[in-house]
């Protein structure tokens, strides 16, 4: 299976300055959350349940103490009706003590209403159950509506809604109290149960028999009592509640009790008689002993309900002191976390700023420096440039040691680098001079060459290996300027503007396209003419090589504001506005030789452009031609443009060669000096018509003089013994424009002369060349232009 790459970028937090106070943040907040949840719950919990134990106590054991009066009035009225002729004194005064006690329940009526639903719908059952109390009294006094075992129940249903309220109320939050509770509410329950066997038991006494319906009531009564006493109080019951009932149970009359009951259950009749079942004459055992275990389980109840609500309000009180406790220890844990946990966020936030702002100042200050001592060809030592960052031996610490290697690393490498783009420099350095010196040397040799032959086939051989040679020196000085030197042509008085484009142009392989206009009669300074005439040679070879054959190549100057325009433009197929955009940036930035970076994509002609404009503040502008080409537009600054020609002529350190004409424009006789237009200029080296200064500032008319040739300039000393030597030529010292006129027309007329013996021979042979209207020979229709072996200048 293949592994699986992410489809983007992971999210992550802004900083790690965030990540530390959330880091820190988030358990503070998750410490205090549960701090605040558990000590809510917990005080919560303390507090319910001592409202619990309030509401207990103040309806609970009311409610008790109204269950046991009831009990004992529903005893007493069941002797009532059981003997209706005897005393009224002690029910009157058991209904005094029931009143006294059910009004206590009722008063609680706000409280009730605080009471949870379950608990407060039993309770106002009870209130509302007891308020129909005095019908059925009426009805055990006068018996009229109802049976007397009717109004024996409707005491029973009032103690029942009693004992179930108990059961609610004793459903607490503690879990304790409400398993101690249970053995107490089935010891209530058993209570009912055994009142209420008294109630059918005396109510049938006087009669001595008891129907089935009553006698089935009675039985279930018993078998229900004996299994809560058996089940459920004696195996939940501890401590003195267990022991009590123990003694109860064990006492002789729960014994007299027991066995009553047996007799009753035993009483009925396999098939029961018409008369109903005949009871035991046990009344006299039966009362005596439900007054003595009447008093015994009735202050058993009490006890009980008492001691669960001290329990009660005992736990309740302990919880809220525990809570109190475990909350002030909580908060005084999350105050030490949060202060520890901010004290390490801070520390480890101030580490990482420290750091942070190190290597920023390493990264923006030092190793900038570093590489610009690197650039300026300074020695470097690494250890002392690269300072180590201590922050301790923690993760931290190792992180800065991590980028204390990164940046020894880094500026070894530069170093490395440096020396090794300064040797590459110095290499290809050495292999241009050489290249250099014998270009120069065969220029030299072809100028004397073509002022010793007059053969036109000759001279037109020659002038094509001047111009291949001329375009081989500019690519032997591309490589010395990529390599951080300056060519060696040098002038030491300022050329004019024309003669340095047609030098510029005279460099360049399809030098016939390039089309001269300019009227401006500026110069420009001595150090810039070299890198100047480079440099329009660059682009004007970029502009004929990338537009088709016909078409011409503008070349135009003229002064603006800022300085010197010069125009080149072609009519090529342009190139498009990210092109434009990418090179224009890159002839706007001072440039640095990078091999990497020139390999690929090898555009070093736009690179020697961008180093020699850099060099004498000149902007290079490319943008697109109206033609559909691409113009080229060089502002050359005013520091470098003379608008005055120079006070004395001062001969160049090498003289400015111009495009070669055809051999035929070389020889043609004339009978005076004309003037050859662009792009087939006069033959370099050419007077320039020089308006020398009157005395009050105005040209006057003359010639300049041809610059004088100094045998063996342009060589090194190693080749200058081997060199043949050039005789001067003394005939310049006393060259003046009338000798110079005459000379001309003599040398034009022999060549017509020689042209016009000559035409008979060649009469009729195809592919004969014709002469143009200025004498000169143009090649014939279809014939290729001589190949150049040098290869064309680079475009993006």
């Amino acid at each position: 299976m293949s592994r699986r790459t992410p489809t983007g970028p992971r999210r992550r937090l802004g900083s790690i300055r965030l990540s530390l106070i959330l880091l820190a943040l988030v358990p503070s907040v998750t410490l205090a959350t549960m701090w605040g949840v558990t000590t809510t719950q917990m005080f919560s919990e303390g507090l319910r349940l001592r409202w619990q134990t309030e509401l207990g106590r103040s309806t609970g054991a009311m409610g008790t103490e109204a269950a046991l009066a009831l009990q004992r009035e529903r005893s007493l009225s069941a002797a009532w009706l059981a003997s209706p002729h005897g005393s009224r004194a002690a029910l009157d005064a058991q209904r005094r003590k029931t009143d006294a006690a059910v009004a206590k329940l009722a008063g609680q009526t706000d409280t009730i209403k605080k009471a949870p639903a379950r608990i407060k719908d039993r309770l106002y059952s009870v209130v509302a159950s007891v308020a129909s109390l005095e019908y059925y009294r009426g009805q055990v006094d006068h018996p009229t509506d109802i049976t007397a075992q009717q109004a024996l129940d409707q005491y029973t249903a009032i103690i029942d809604d009693q004992v179930h309220a108990y059961r609610e109320l004793s459903q607490v939050d503690d879990g304790d109290l409400t398993s101690q509770a249970g053995p107490l509410v089935a010891l209530q329950q058993a209570a009912e149960l055994i009142s209420e066997e008294d109630a059918r038991l005396t109510l049938a006494w006087p009669s001595g028999r008891m129907d089935e319906e009553t006698w089935d009531r009675f039985a279930q009564l018993v078998h229900v009592r004996r299994w809560l006493v058996g089940d459920q109080i004696l195996p939940s019951a501890e401590g003195g509640a267990k022991a009590q009932t123990e003694h109860i149970l064990r006492s002789p009359q729960w014994q007299t009790l027991q066995s009553v009951e047996d007799q009753v259950l035993s009483a009925r009749a396999p098939k029961g008689g018409s008369h109903g079942i005949a009871l035991p004459d046990a009344r006299g055992r039966w009362d005596a002993a439900m007054v003595t275990l009447s008093a015994q389980y009735s202050a058993l109840i009490r006890q009980q309900t008492g001691a669960l609500l001290d329990r009660g309000a005992q736990n309740a009180h302990g919880l809220l002191v525990k809570a109190g406790s475990l909350s002030a220890g909580g908060l005084a844990a999350l105050l030490l976390c949060v202060g520890v946990s901010w004290r390490i966020t801070r520390s480890l936030s101030r580490r990482m700023r420290g750091l942070r702002i190190a290597t920023l100042s390493l990264a923006q200050q030092r190793l900038p420096d570093v590489v610009a001592r690197l650039n300026r060809g300074e020695k470097v030592d690494v250890e002392s440039a690269t300072p180590p960052l201590d922050y301790g031996g923690d993760e931290l610490g190792q992180v800065a040691q991590a980028f204390n290697t990164a940046q020894r690393t880094a500026v070894h490498t530069a170093v490395e680098l440096a020396d090794t783009r300064r040797g590459f420099q110095k290499v290809i350095l050495g292999i241009a001079r050489q290249s250099q010196n014998l270009v120069n040397l065969q220029l030299s040799r072809l100028d004397a060459l073509e002022r010793q032959h007059q053969d036109p086939d000759v001279l037109q051989g020659l002038y094509e290996l001047d111009s291949t040679a001329s375009q081989l020196r500019r690519y032997e000085e591309n490589l010395v300027i990529i390599s951080g030197e300056q060519p060696r042509r040098s002038w030491t008085e300022p050329v004019a503007l024309i003669d340095i484009l047609r030098s510029a142009v005279g460099e360049v392989a399809e030098y016939q396209r390039v089309e001269v206009h300019t009227d401006e009669d500026v110069y420009l300074s001595p150090p810039a003419v070299a890198d100047v005439i480079h440099l329009l040679a660059e682009l004007i070879d970029n502009a004929t090589v990338y537009s088709p054959a016909p078409s011409p190549v503008a070349v135009g100057a003229a002064m603006v504001a800022k300085g010197l325009a010069v125009e080149i433009e072609d009519r090529g197929l342009g190139m498009t506005e990210d092109d434009y955009a990418q090179l224009n940036a890159q002839l706007a930035a001072p440039p640095q030789f990078d091999v990497v970076a020139l390999a690929d994509d090898l555009r070093l002609g736009m690179f020697v452009v961008a180093r020699l404009a850099t060099r004498h503040g000149i902007a290079v502008t490319l943008r697109p031609s109206p033609y559909g080409g691409t113009t080229a537009i060089v502002l050359l600054p005013h520091d470098i443009v003379v608008r005055e020609a120079p006070g004395s002529e001062a001969e160049p350190a090498e003289p400015l060669r111009g495009p070669r004409p055809a051999a035929s424009a070389r020889t043609a006789g004339a009978p005076s000096p004309v003037p050859v237009p662009v792009p087939v200029p006069a033959p370099v080296p050419a007077p320039a018509v020089e308006d020398s200064r009157t005395a009050d500032g105005r040209r006057g008319g003359g010639l300049r003089p041809l610059p004088r040739r100094v045998p063996q300039t342009s060589l090194v000393a190693e080749l200058r013994e081997d060199a043949v030597p050039i005789e001067e030529d003394t005939l310049l010292d006393d060259f003046t424009a009338e000798r110079a006129a005459c000379s001309l027309a003599g040398f034009q007329r022999g060549t017509f002369q020689a042209r016009d013996d000559g035409a008979q021979d060649r009469h009729g042979q195809e592919g004969a060349a014709a002469p143009d209207d200025r004498g000169a020979r143009v090649p014939p229709a279809g014939t290729p232009s001589p190949e150049l072996s040098t290869p064309p200048a680079d475009r993006a």
